[in-house]
C-alpha cells in the first residue's frame, strides 16, 4: 500500500476555521451526552441495542459514534475502535480514494447513511423535550466540510430525512432494523439522482415499472433482543421490474449492505426494491453493483480493488462512482486502510 504523502495540508490548514464555527449548541450537546450515556449504560449490560419510544430499536454502536465527537486528525486516536492505530483516521483514506478517482477523470459522490437517532431522536427512550428538533450531529458537518474543501462530493441526506416521513408510505428508516427503510431507499435514490445524471453519458432511458407492496421483515434489530416483545414489522417497498445491474454501466454503486438491503434478499429482507434498483429506476439506466454485507470503509474497497484487477478495461468505462455507507463506519469500523484502484 501507498504511504499518504503531504496531501492533508490544505485540510490542515482550513481545520481551525471549520471548526471554530462548528461548535454544537447546547441542546445538540445535550443530545450527544444522553446518546452517549444510553451506550455506556447498554454496553455495561451487555446489550447493543436500545429500545426506545414507540417501538423503535436503535443499535449501541451507533449511539456511541454519536457521541464521540470529532472522529479525524489527532482526535481519532481515541475516537476510532479500529485496532491499527494507522488505520483510525478516516480522512485520509476518502482523500485519497477521490485523487485517484479524479486522476482517472471519475467523479466520487460521498453518501454517509445518517444515523437514525440523528434523523429521529424523538424516538429515542425517554422525554424528547425541546432538543427533539435539533440535529444531533454536528461532527458530522464539520467533517463533511473538509472533505467538500478538498474536492469531495458529499451527499448530506440528514437534513432531507429530517423534513418528515413520507406520508403514505412511512419514515425513511425501519423501526426494528438497522437500515434505512424502503421508502428511505426511494428517497435517497430521488435525491442522488439528480447529483449523478449529469456525470454520465447520454444515452436512451430504459422504462423500469414499479409498484408498491408491503412485506414483513424480522429486523435485524429485533433479532438481537432476548425478548422482543412485538411482532416484526410491516413496511412498504417500492419493488422494481426489469435487469437493474450492468457491470459496465458507467455508474458504480459501492458500499455496505445499505446497497444490498431490499436488493439481495434473504437476510436482507426482500429483492428488487433497494437503492439500486431505485436508483436504476430513477436514471433509466443500469448502475453496476459492489456491495458487502461487512464494513463500508475498507473491505468494500478492496473487493472492488480485486474486481478492477482482472480487467484492465474496467475504469475506462466507469464515470461516476457513489460510495454508501452507515455514517458509524467513521469511528466503529475496523479500520480505513489505503487501497488502490488498481495494479
Amino acid at each position: 500500500m501507498r504511504r499518504f504523502k503531504g496531501r492533508l495540508a490544505p485540510v490542515l490548514f482550513l481545520l481551525p476555521a471549520l471548526l471554530a464555527g462548528g461548535t454544537p449548541s447546547p441542546a445538540a450537546e445535550r443530545l450527544l451526552e444522553r446518546s452517549g450515556e444510553l451506550a455506556r449504560a447498554a454496553e455495561e449490560e451487555g446489550r447493543t441495542v436500545v429500545e426506545g419510544r414507540d417501538g423503535w430499536l436503535f443499535l449501541v454502536s451507533e449511539l456511541r459514534h454519536l457521541a464521540a465527537g470529532p472522529f479525524w486528525g489527532e482526535a481519532a486516536r481515541t475516537a476510532s475502535r479500529a485496532k491499527r492505530a494507522e488505520a483510525r483516521d478516516p480522512l485520509p483514506a476518502i482523500l485519497d480514494f477521490h485523487r485517484e478517482l479524479k486522476a482517472k477523470g471519475i467523479e466520487l459522490i460521498l453518501v454517509p447513511v445518517p444515523a437514525k437517532a440523528a434523523v429521529y431522536p424523538h424516538y429515542l427512550p425517554g422525554d424528547p423535550g425541546a432538543e427533539s428538533g435539533v440535529r444531533p450531529d454536528p461532527h458530522h458537518r464539520e467533517f463533511y466540510s473538509l472533505l467538500r474543501a478538498e474536492g469531495v462530493k458529499v451527499l448530506d441526506l440528514t437534513d432531507r430525512f429530517r423534513e418528515g416521513p413520507d406520508p403514505a408510505r412511512g419514515p425513511y428508516y425501519c423501526r426494528q432494523d438497522s437500515h434505512w427503510s424502503g421508502t428511505g431507499c426511494v428517497r435517497a435514490a430521488e435525491i442522488l439522482a439528480d447529483k449523478v445524471r449529469p456525470l454520465l453519458p447520454r444515452t436512451t432511458e430504459r422504462s423500469y415499472p414499479a409498484a408498491w407492496k408491503e412485506i414483513e421483515i424480522d429486523g435485524d434489530l429485533r433479532r438481537m433482543l432476548d425478548d422482543p416483545g412485538v411482532p416484526p414489522e410491516i413496511l412498504a417497498v417500492r419493488a422494481v421490474e426489469g435487469e437493474t445491474l450492468d457491470p459496465d454501466s458507467p455508474l458504480l454503486v459501492l458500499g455496505d449492505s445499505h446497497t444490498l438491503v431490499f436488493h439481495a434478499g434473504g437476510d436482507m429482507h426482500t429483492r428488487g426494491a433497494g437503492l439500486a434498483d431505485q436508483l436504476a429506476r430513477e436514471l433509466g439506466r443500469p448502475v453496476e453493483l459492489v456491495g458487502v454485507r461487512g464494513s463500508g470503509a475498507t473491505p468494500a474497497r478492496l473487493n472492488l480493488f480485486r474486481k478492477a484487477r482482472g480487467d484492465p478495461e474496467y475504469w475506462n468505462r466507469k464515470r461516476a462512482v457513489v460510495w454508501i455507507f452507515s455514517a458509524r463506519e467513521f469511528t466503529e469500523s475496523d479500520g480505513w486502510r489505503l487501497v488502490p484502484l488498481g495494479p
